[in-house]
């Protein structure tokens, strides 16, 4: 693997791990507004419940995700899969920060937050609660839990979008490197390149078995024997003397 495919594996991890941290924040910090609400009897809407399942799948899939970096990373079927849920993802994350957009104030006076309502200023306790052993915490405190939540899932969405382009990039260099590594595939090493197994074989191959031929062989050179001499240059077969000598005065007479 060149340079380019272990800076594009290092990107993808670090993208990944944002995105785990990201998610077992809001997995953890709505796991505590259930265990509250469930504890003392209050009553549990119903987008509390799909947060905390939406955060609980993204750690599965980044701790997921991680391992297929480091193994599989760029093979064009896992790019494919995490891109379609990366894009699932962005989305489930955006509804996150649509339902805690509550927590996008500064936590002063009266608030909204997955506990209840009331004034964040005076000190005052989640009220209404029916015993339990799980602290209640003021508004104030489960505003800033909120508040948080908010802010780390618009962090999440922009990475998980960001980590599409990124599986793409993945999938193309890994096809570019496939494509002109050295294999019979393509010349740079000896062998029979792989044919699918739709792909009929070649009809010139038994020929070339037969006369013997390589495909890749080179021509051979011509060599100082094979050239024809030449009557011009060659003087042992130099055509001197060989037309007959014209007499302009006739044949000379026999003497006597």
């Amino acid at each position: 693997m060149g340079f380019g495919g272990v800076a594009l594996k290092s990107v993808s991890f670090f993208l990944r791990i944002i995105e785990f941290c990201c998610a077992a924040i809001i997995l953890g910090i709505f796991s505590y507004f259930l265990a509250v609400l469930s504890n003392h009897g209050l009553g549990i809407a119903t987008y509390v419940k799909a947060v905390e399942g939406i955060a609980g799948a993204g750690v599965l899939y980044t701790l997921l995700a991680l391992g297929l970096v480091c193994c599989l990373g760029g093979i064009a079927f896992f790019s494919f899969l995490g891109m379609l849920l990366d894009l699932a993802f962005t989305g489930a994350f955006i509804y996150i920060a649509y339902a805690t957009r509550h927590g996008d104030n500064s936590c002063t006076g009266v608030v909204n937050t997955p506990l209840g309502t009331g004034n964040a200023g005076t000190g005052e306790k989640v009220s209404n609660g029916r015993g339990g052993s799980v602290h209640l915490p003021q508004i104030h405190t489960a505003c800033k839990l909120n508040t948080a939540s908010f802010a780390v899932s618009i962090i999440a969405a922009v990475f998980f979008f960001l980590s599409i382009f990124l599986e793409l990039a993945l999938a193309r260099h890994h096809k570019r490197e496939k494509a002109f590594g050295p294999s019979p595939n393509n010349g740079y090493t000896a062998g029979s390149p792989k044919r699918k197994f739709w792909q009929r074989k070649p009809k010139n191959a038994n020929r070339d078995a037969e006369f013997g031929e390589k495909p890749d062989a080179l021509p051979a050179h011509v060599t100082p024997a094979d050239v024809l001499p030449r009557h011009s240059y060659g003087t042992e077969s130099t055509a001197v003397g060989s037309e007959p000598t014209y007499m302009k005065y006739g044949p000379p007479s026999a003497a006597g």
